[in-house]
Order: structure tokens, then C-alpha cells, then sequence
């Protein structure tokens, strides 16, 4: 049986870390990622889980530990935060390359300068091209759901990827909610015990990893890796329908749609935010706007088909993003959006957004007002050229 209890994001996610049964943890603490190592200390000394637990002295040290322990067959798990996730950078890259099946919370920080604790995709969207899955969710429940899911995704084997479970810094760390916590024995049969078929080190057989390669052979691998996050895309949507089927939650395989069918206009967002922008969505609903929302959930590898298969036709789409892209004057997503559009042939006048930086609150009447441009977008059927910015003036 399942049970319920209210948790703040980092329980959510300790928990369904623990659910898993990780054979090896280790983890650098950093602000807001820290609760998520104390709760799977608390669980070891409790005798709750039989995992190891590596105190390390860094975030680059936590990924290095944890690539030798996935080389040698171990389900692992690690997390952490904007400058922890910049210092593991190196190894972070060699985790996904080397194709280990490592699950890792992102807990969202700005980066710095100037130097901000507050929450925000910024870090992990920054390094969203270094080989990893990367999922976003929306609130606790889904963050101890996808905990678990993830596994099951990383460790298939036509995907074969590390991946990171990524949610709003104080938003859903340290926000608590009801969250519904599956039973263990449920979990098992989901998710049977981690058996590696493809590499396991033993040291009566030694071997090199990673030895210096050649251009033909990096060719080889690179496309091998694209591939298999190309096969992550079909996986990501079965797991999802087996977890619901099995558990009982589903919360939307690659993209979430909301209101989206009969619209005519449609309001892009992801992570935390989604739920003041569903309010907004009903509001004008309300008021006889056609207005829908597409919530991303996986950004890498990015669902481009998915997501013009939803907006195609559309009058206009708007995207709030959270983030900035450097040199471009708009969010990252924007982009990403438009070039999927532009790729699956989706010719649909858009409108960029940004809001909610440094952890600045992403409000219903912010939402509103975005609404209300991508319906002037709609209008005058052309891209808008210049990026809305969510201040809290309006």
C-alpha cells in the first residue's frame, strides 16, 4: 500500500532516491541541494537503505566517485546546485560520454555574478549540451515520481545515459506539499535490481576506460550517443505509461498539454511556474480566450516533433523562460521552441518572455499579460522582435 505524508522537495527527492535502492550515494552539500544528503545520511544511519555513502571533499570528487562506481555495476545517485554542478563539469561530461546510467537531482540556482542563492534553471540549462537527459518537473509529487522513473529510464538498454531530475531552487525544495509515496514493494516490481550488460569493471580482468581515441572512432561514439537520446524520447514515453499503469500517476511523458486541443493560442512554459500559468490559462478561458498551455518536461533530448505536432496551427505561441541565453536577447527555450518549429515546418508567429530571474515569483498576473501579447502576436501574425520582460511592476 501507498501512503501519504507532506514533504518539501528535497524529502520528495531523498525519498525516491531511497525507493530505488542506490547501491552507491555521494553528494557535496550546496545551497538549496544540501537537506537531499542529510536526508539520505538520517536514512543510512536509520538503517532505511543499504547504500554507501562517500563523503567526498567536492562536487568534481561526488561525479569521480560515482563514474567508478556505475563502471562497476552500481545503481547510483548524486545531487546538487549551480557552482557544485560547474565544478563537476569535467566529469559530469565523461559520466554521459562513457554512458553511464547515473541519476542526479539538479536542485535549480542561479549562477553567479552577481551572487544570488535563489532559484532558477540557469545552471542546468547552461550545460544542457553535455550528453545527459534532462527532465523538469513541476511540483514535489512529480519530483519523487521521476526519482524513480529515472532509473528506469537511464539504465534501458537502447539508452544507456546519465540523466538529471532538475526542480526549482525554494520553490519545491523547500516548499512541502501532499505527496503520495509508493509502496517498496511496488517500486520492485518496477524497478527490478540493476544489472549492467554492457561494461563491469573486475579486478581480475583489468581494463582501460576512456583511452585516447581517434577521430574515427569519436565519430562512432558521438553518433552512437545521439542515437541512443533519440531512443530516450520513445523510452521516456513507455516508462511513463508503465509507471501509471503499475503506480497509478501519469504526468505527461515528454511535454504536459493543458487546455491545449481546441486552442487557438498557446502559452509555453516549464518547472514550477506551470501551475500560476494554468490559473491564468482558466482565468481567461473564463473571459472567452482560446488559450492553452504546453509545459515542457524534457529538454534534452529536446521533443521537437512533440512539441509542433501541438503547436502547429496554432495562431501564435508564447514562451516564458526563466533563464537567459547570452547574446541572443531572449530565454533559452524561445529558441529551442522556434528552431523545432522551424524544423518540423510549424510556420506560427511567437512571442519571447522572461520572468522569475534570481527567484523573483512568476505571478498569475504575469501570466496574464503574456496571454494578452501573444493574442497582439496572434494579431499581427509576425514573430515579436523584441523580448517581453515579467517585471513585478506590471
Amino acid at each position: 500500500m501507498s501512503r501519504v505524508d507532506v514533504l518539501n522537495g528535497n524529502q520528495a527527492a531523498a525519498i525516491g532516491a531511497s525507493l530505488a535502492r542506490p547501491g552507491v550515494i555521494a553528494a557535496y552539500p550546496i545551497t538549496p541541494q544540501t537537506p537531499i544528503v542529510e536526508y539520505l545520511t538520517q536514512f543510512k544511519v536509520d538503517g532505511k537503505i543499504d547504500s554507501a555513502m562517500s563523503e567526498v571533499e567536492s562536487e568534481l570528487s561526488a561525479m569521480s566517485v560515482l563514474t567508478g562506481a556505475s563502471l562497476a555495476g552500481s545503481r547510483t545517485f548524486t545531487a546538487t546546485s549551480s557552482q557544485g554542478l560547474a565544478l563537476m563539469y569535467e566529469p559530469y561530461f565523461r559520466a554521459s560520454t562513457l554512458r553511464l546510467p547515473i541519476v542526479m537531482a539538479i536542485v535549480n540556482r542561479e549562477m553567479i555574478s552577481p551572487q544570488t542563492l535563489w532559484g532558477g534553471p540557469q545552471d542546468s540549462l547552461t550545460i544542457r549540451d553535455a550528453g545527459w537527459i534532462q527532465i523538469y518537473v513541476e511540483d514535489n509529487q512529480e519530483i519523487l515520481d521521476m526519482m524513480i522513473q529515472a532509473y528506469k529510464i537511464a539504465e534501458d538498454k537502447n539508452v544507456l545515459l546519465p540523466i538529471n531530475i532538475c526542480y526549482d531552487g525554494f520553490y519545491l525544495s523547500h516548499m512541502s506539499e501532499r505527496v503520495e509515496i509508493p509502496a517498496q514493494e511496488l517500486v520492485d516490481k518496477f524497478l527490478p535490481e540493476y544489472e549492467p550488460e554492457h561494461i563491469k569493471l573486475d579486478p581480475k580482468k583489468p581494463m582501460a576506460v576512456d583511452p585516447l581515441t581517434s577521430g574515427y572512432l569519436l565519430m562512432e561514439y558521438r553518433y552512437r550517443h545521439l542515437a541512443a537520446q533519440q531512443e530516450a524520447l520513445k523510452v521516456i514515453e513507455e516508462v511513463d505509461k508503465e509507471y501509471a499503469d503499475l503506480i497509478g500517476r501519469s504526468h505527461g511523458g515528454l511535454v504536459e498539454e493543458y487546455r491545449c486541443e481546441d486552442a487557438d493560442c498557446v502559452v509555453v512554459t516549464m518547472g514550477s511556474m506551470s501551475g500560476a500559468a494554468k490559473e491564468a490559462v482558466d482565468i481567461k478561458r473564463e473571459e472567452g480566450y482560446k488559450i492553452g498551455l504546453l509545459r515542457l518536461r524534457v529538454v534534452r533530448p529536446f521533443p521537437s516533433k512533440r512539441i509542433s505536432e501541438v503547436l502547429k496551427g496554432k495562431n501564435c505561441f508564447g514562451v516564458v523562460d526563466r533563464n537567459v541565453s547570452f547574446g541572443w536577447n531572449t530565454g533559452i527555450l524561445y529558441q529551442e521552441v522556434n528552431s523545432a518549429m522551424y524544423r518540423h515546418g510549424g510556420d506560427v508567429p511567437s512571442v519571447p518572455f522572461i520572468g522569475g530571474l534570481g527567484g523573483e515569483d512568476v505571478k498569475i498576473e504575469h501570466f496574464l499579460h503574456a496571454i494578452e501579447k501573444i493574442y497582439e502576436g496572434a494579431a499581427d501574425g509576425v514573430d515579436c522582435e523584441q523580448t517581453i520582460w515579467l517585471t513585478n511592476e506590471r
